[in-house]
């Protein structure tokens, strides 16, 4: 894949009534995939995550505002961590990437890969004293419900949320996510019309293999055909921060008792940045000189 065709389109249906936020992310998920070289069951869970962590980054207001996402849960792949700024830019780590498991129903089997006993932690750091958490139990371990759960219970929001990941053997072949929020003055007219439309509508990993644009799936999942687009041309990206500078940051925080160990026992060391795989190398001598910064 060449070209980047990822974006996230933001909507407004029955005349300003319902919001919906319509992300196309294949090639993040894909450059995810590569990264951290996932099975498909982890490229499904993985891309869900990054995906529903991308559409609610560019709700955030400011450009230092940062959303962090922890899953946990007892099944196999342990769990998994997405930080996302509203670029939006996002990164993170899926604890066991190689776990696989049999096709459920003929789908790939995130739920049971995640498991259905865990949690799900949002932190929103927004520029205040202390950041925001909301925590939740898993629901079902298939992501998209558990964060319709979050919505409801943390956010008191009445969220519709959908999120696909199609892989095949050589990669993802589509990804994307949708959330719909009813505003205040939506009626029971709209909210009846929009769970039927929402229950018929085919998945959004499959529409968007069908290459449908996010306009006209958002015209098909809401049935309005006037839907109007709000704000446009946002690209998530998959994209690490990380540097030496900051490895050294790190390193200088174990204090000099454990630089000198290692020092002793090791001579030099090897980091690996969690989120890209990006290997970083410290001498003898540049931890020796690290000390002098203690």
């Amino acid at each position: 894949m060449v070209e980047n065709n990822d974006k996230i389109i933001k909507f407004l249906a029955y005349n300003g009534r319902v919001s919906m936020i319509c992300a196309s992310t294949t090639n993040l998920v894909e450059k995810a995939r590569k990264l951290h070289d996932l099975s498909p069951v982890a490229t499904a869970a993985f891309g869900r995550t990054l995906t529903i962590a991308s559409i609610m980054a560019v709700n955030m207001k400011n450009k230092e505002d940062k959303l962090t996402i922890q899953i946990k849960g007892n099944g196999l792949l342990g769990g998994m961590v997405v930080v996302a700024n509203n670029n939006p830019k996002l990164k993170g780590y899926v604890e066991n990437a190689q776990v696989d498991l049999p096709l459920k129903n003929g789908k790939l089997n995130v739920g049971g890969a995640l498991g259905k006993e865990g949690y799900l932690n949002i932190i929103k750091d927004i520029g205040l004293k202390e950041p925001y958490i909301g925590m939740v139990p898993l629901v079902t371990g298939e992501i998209a419900e558990d964060f319709a759960n979050y919505f409801a219970s943390s956010e008191q929001t009445n969220t519709a949320v959908a999120l696909g990941v199609l892989v095949n053997k050589d990669g993802v072949k589509s990804s994307g996510g949708y959330v719909i929020t009813p505003m205040p003055d939506a009626t029971e007219d709209d909210l009846f019309i929009l769970e039927n439309r929402i229950k018929e509508a085919k998945p959004i990993s499959q529409m968007l293999d069908e290459n449908m644009t996010l306009l006209e799936i958002a015209k098909d999942i809401t049935g309005d055909e006037k839907v109007r687009i709000i704000e446009e041309d946002i690209v998530p990206m998959y994209e690490c921060d990380c540097s030496k500078e900051k490895i050294e940051k790190g390193l200088i925080s174990l204090g000099k008792e454990e630089i000198n160990d290692i020092i002793k026992t090791q001579g030099s060391i090897e980091t690996v940045c969690h989120f890209c795989n990006k290997t970083y190398q410290f001498s003898k001598e540049e931890l020796q000189n690290l000390l002098k910064n203690i």
